[in-house]
């Protein structure tokens, strides 16, 4: 079952064609990596997808509902929540400890749905939930540090945790591990890998080749604003198509070596 669906998607900054009619579509459970060289509009099209940008045509659905096209009707706030975005920075509150910063958009979240009285019934079920997730990316022992006291690769581990929390249909990454030195790298790796086992349903962007060729169910190669080529690992990876795939992927081998 698809659950999401983006129909001719295209962005514009100024008169710069960013992204240009973008069609894809995702199964619920399934791993979507999005790889290309930067300036291929990558970043772009994930912040379409979780309304950081609005698109300036083309139509986005979740699960069947319209979220972006002539029939949408509902508020941009709440479109958002089927998303969870992580940022290649971790963006994380420096002045809350890591349980706080994990705690704060489901205790919001419930002020707004409940009012201040059911929130604070709310509180203690919330908190619960944040030291399971914490516990699932293996940050038990670290719930009242705040985050100078983590490395890049815990913080973004928080960070994952936060995005998990209030349950969206899918979740997204950006370059979730450009910022981190190797050894980093791996422990963030694991933990999307992880994910994967659970059925979450995911999309990467990523220029780590390794992974996206072991942890998709799909790759798309983007190039120049436009989908140059996608489809199963095996295939974008092992017998790639557009002579541009080819000359990236083979770009992408020469750094490594």
């Amino acid at each position: 079952m698809a659950i999401l669906e983006v129909k001719g998607l295209c962005k514009r900054f100024g008169g710069l064609e960013v992204l240009n009619g973008i069609d894809l579509t995702l199964d619920q459970g399934q791993v979507l990596s999005i790889i290309g060289s930067s300036g291929s509009g990558k970043t772009t099209l994930l912040r379409c997808l979780n309304f950081l940008e609005r698109p300036d045509a083309g139509e986005l659905y979740v699960a069947g509902q319209e979220l972006w096209g002539p029939a949408c009707t509902q508020p941009l706030r709440q479109r958002r929540l089927h998303f969870g975005l992580v940022f290649q920075n971790f963006n994380l509150f420096p002045q809350y400890t890591v349980l706080r910063n994990v705690t704060l958009a489901m205790d919001l979240l419930a002020k707004e749905r409940r009012g201040k009285s059911a929130a604070r019934q709310a509180a203690a079920k919330n908190e619960q939930k944040a030291r399971e997730l914490l516990g699932r990316v293996g940050l038990a022992d670290k719930l009242q540090n705040y985050p100078f006291q983590l490395s890049g690769g815990q913080q973004q581990r928080v960070a994952i945790a936060r995005a998990l929390a209030l349950e969206p249909d899918i979740l997204c990454f950006d370059e979730p591990t450009s910022a981190l030195d190797p050894e980093l790298t791996g422990e963030v790796l694991r933990v999307i890998r992880s994910l994967k086992s659970s059925r979450t349903t995911m999309i990467v962007v990523t220029h780590e080749m390794e992974f996206a060729k072991g942890v998709s169910d799909q790759v798309i190669f983007m190039a120049d604003g436009v989908i140059e080529e996608q489809g199963p690992p095996a295939q974008v990876f092992g017998a790639p198509q557009s002579p541009k795939t080819r000359a990236f992927l083979r770009r992408s081998l020469e750094q490594v070596g």
